[in-house]
């Protein structure tokens, strides 16, 4: 009986602190139309502090591109209403994504404010993490605006480490994943 309620791998439904229940899960083709939907109703903070630079629209082949991740190089999950994708609304997005050295992953996350701070954030960066982590990687890194308080101090709360990132204005946040004696990612329990 126990098997029937299972969910897929990297699926898991979660109850916000408002009540709100979301279905965290890989993002999917028929995800493209509501990230546009969802895109509509953010902020232009919001989508700077994403984008590093302001975008006026989430174009279709955007959109198309972004809900078909590269398998082997890339990894996205999304925080959706728990509804068959294609009818969801997104209400954020993390992803991760291999250099070419094959040894590090670069990640970018986005909540929308509708469901900010209510740890959905930390939640989705431990499951990149855990990716990055499966796939081997010695390092997963990402640039964040030197003014999103929020974002550098939930990567430092998980052990990343700041260093000078290559653009102005912005700030390399950077984890190693094959930790020295003494270091480690505050990762929680998997459920069976």
């Amino acid at each position: 009986m126990a098997a029937r309620n299972r969910l897929p791998p990297w699926h898991e439904q979660i109850r916000l602190s408002n009540g709100r229940e979301v279905l965290i899960r890989p993002i999917r083709p028929a995800d493209a139309d509501p990230l546009r939907q969802g895109f509509a109703l953010l902020e232009p903070d919001e989508i700077r502090q994403r984008f590093l630079h302001a975008v006026r629209e989430l174009t279709p082949e955007m959109a198309d591109k972004l809900s078909r991740p590269d398998a082997k190089r890339e990894f996205a999950l999304v925080a959706a209403e728990p509804l068959p994708p294609g009818e969801a609304l997104v209400g954020a997005v993390a992803r991760a994504s291999i250099n070419d050295n094959g040894r590090e992953a670069e990640f970018a996350i986005l909540v929308s404010h509708y469901i900010a701070g209510m740890g959905l954030g930390r939640h989705l960066m431990r499951r990149l993490v855990r990716w990055a982590k499966g796939r081997r990687l010695e390092k997963l890194w990402g640039d964040v605006l030197e003014h999103n308080q929020p974002m550098l101090a939930l990567a430092q709360s998980l052990g990343f480490r700041r260093e000078a990132s290559p653009h102005p204005g912005l700030v390399r946040m950077v984890l190693d994943l094959q930790p020295t004696r003494g270091t480690h990612v505050h990762d929680e329990p998997q459920a069976a």
